[in-house]
Order: C-alpha cells, then structure tokens, then sequence
C-alpha cells in the first residue's frame, strides 16, 4: 500500500539529513536543489505526489521544500546562500531516531537528541552512493520513455522534474544576491547585527504538509516588517528583521504575506525584508532598499500585508 504524503514527507526528511551527512563524510558540499533532487529520488513521489502543478513543479517537492523548515527549527539544518549545512545535532539525530516513526515523533514533539549521543562517522570503507538523482537526470531526452507510459509511472517523470525545479529556485535567487552586492553599505552593517539568526525560519512555514494544489510563485523563506516598531511587538530591537517578533506569516490561500498587531496611536515607519536580513529589502511603491513606508495609525488592531509577485503593501 503506498504511503501518505505525510509519511513519504517525513522519510524525505531523514533522507536530507542522511544526504546531508554522507556530504560531511564525503566532503561533498551540496546546494539544497541537489539535496532535495537526491531525497526524493531515494523515497519517490506516490501517484498523488507526483502530480505536476502549473510551474512543472511536482506536488511532493514543493511539499518537501516547505516541510524543510521544521529541520530548521530543531536545529538540525541551517540554510544559507552558500547551500545548506547539516548541525551536529542534525548528524545525532539520524543515530538517535534511526527509523521513520520515532524521527517523525521527535521532529513534531521537538524531542531533543538524547544526551551521549556520538556524531556518527563514515563507515570503513565508505564510497559515497551513485546519486540517484544524477542517474535520472542524466538520461538524455530522446532516450526518454514515450508519453504513453509516463503516465503509467509518474513518480519517475516527477522525479525529472525535480531537479529542474530546485535549480529554478536557485536561480531565481541569484541576480537579487549579486544586485545586493551593490547596495548600502549600512544595509550590510545591519545584517552582520544577527547572523546567527539570518537562517533561522518561523514555526508557521512548517505546517501543512499540503497546501492549495496550485503552484505559485516562488516566495521567500521568511518575510519581516522591521520598523521603529519591533519593539513593541516584543522584539529586542527595533529595525531587527531577524527576531521572529517582526516575521509575517505567508497566507496560502491570498498568496500574501500578513502581520497583524497591537500598536498605540503614533506615526511609524517599516520596510518589508526577506530572509531575516537587509539583504533584500523594498520600501514605499515596492522599490528596493527604497525609503520607508509611513503609518499614521490611530491605535489599535493594524494588518500589513504584502505581495511578493508586485512588492505591494497594503495597510488596515
């Protein structure tokens, strides 16, 4: 019988952080399009996953990639532009929940890993396994399989998909990466204000497992208001988009990021900043690193919303 959604979820889960290890092992340093492409040629998509959206990207690997969040929160991965870096609690966590029901368990729990633990090692000998993955990918189009039977198999012209999938969003971050290069040098001094938390991600990117069955645009991994507000919303500082006080949560139904608080009556001023940095930031009419938007506000309930196809914001 084949498994759920969630099930196949949580064993991609482990398979990331075994990828990841086999990595350390190897000395292997591996971009998450490669981490995921791997994980989910390992544990293939079932009938239902492997259905494509309207990007060409397949259900279960944009269920995946969300799911990833919660390894980050048990602070057993690491995310960065430079790839993703499994934690050493990450590596204990493969000995200590071997299986996938006491992983499953620990990882919604937030079980931590039990003290004593050892960082697992290579085994002697070890050759790092053939990439699954690679060998799908690596098939050249005409040598590929009618489209009579894909649709007998369609976790296998899924799995191809993948990896074209995961490069895609690698490279739609990029160009933001190299044009922010170029930008202030004081946005750069507030991001080196926290880089302990630039990866970090909000619990609520974790849940579901699945979302609307309509693929969208790709967003980012965390959006924050950070004004002269954040303290008020109990945030250490203000102007801080890496606390989780200032972290928007992404509506999958209006594809729009909203905050809402609390605020007295006052005039304020935000910008929207993605990925807990200033790295990539956009002010009044969606501009980047552009001047602040403005909040005459008369107290009381305020909800900011933004969209990231248009950079819009809207406020009420």
């Amino acid at each position: 019988m084949a498994k759920s959604t969630a099930e196949n979820t949580y064993l991609r889960l482990k398979t990331v952080l075994d990828v990841l290890t086999e990595g350390v092992w190897s000395g292997d340093a591996l971009n998450a399009g490669q981490v995921l492409a791997e994980a989910t040629a390992r544990v293939p998509f079932n009938e239902h996953e492997a259905e494509l959206l309207s990007g060409g990207i397949p259900r279960g690997h944009k269920t995946l990639t969300s799911a990833t969040a919660k390894l980050v929160k048990a602070g057993w991965l690491v995310k960065g532009r430079s790839g993703w870096t499994i934690t050493e609690d990450g590596m204990r966590a493969t000995v200590a929940f071997p299986d996938a029901d006491s992983f499953a368990a620990a990882l919604d729990a937030g079980t931590p890993v039990p003290a004593g633990t050892s960082v697992p090692t290579a085994p002697e000998g070890f050759v790092r396994p053939v990439s699954a993955a690679a060998a799908t990918l690596a098939v050249p189009a005409k040598e590929e399989a009618p489209k009579t039977s894909a649709r007998k198999a369609p976790a296998k012209k899924a799995a191809s998909a993948v990896g074209k999938a995961a490069k895609a969003i690698e490279d739609a971050v990029e160009p933001v990466v190299k044009a922010v290069r170029k930008g202030k040098a004081a946005a750069k001094d507030k991001t080196e204000a926290a880089p302990a938390a630039a990866s970090a991600e909000t619990s609520a990117a974790t849940e579901p497992f699945e979302g609307p069955d309509v693929e969208t645009l790709a967003q980012p991994e965390a959006v924050a208001v950070a004004g002269d507000f954040n303290t008020i919303l109990g945030a250490p500082e203000n102007w801080a988009p890496q606390y989780d006080e200032a972290q928007m949560e992404f509506d999958f139904l209006d594809q729009l990021w909203k905050k809402s608080a609390e605020l007295p009556a006052g005039f304020y001023t935000f910008k929207i900043a993605l990925n807990r940095s200033w790295d990539e930031n956009y002010g009044a009419f969606g501009t980047f690193d552009g001047p602040n938007h403005e909040l005459h506000h008369a107290g009381g309930t305020v909800t900011i919303r933004y969209n990231h196809a248009t950079r819009d914001i809207t406020i009420n």
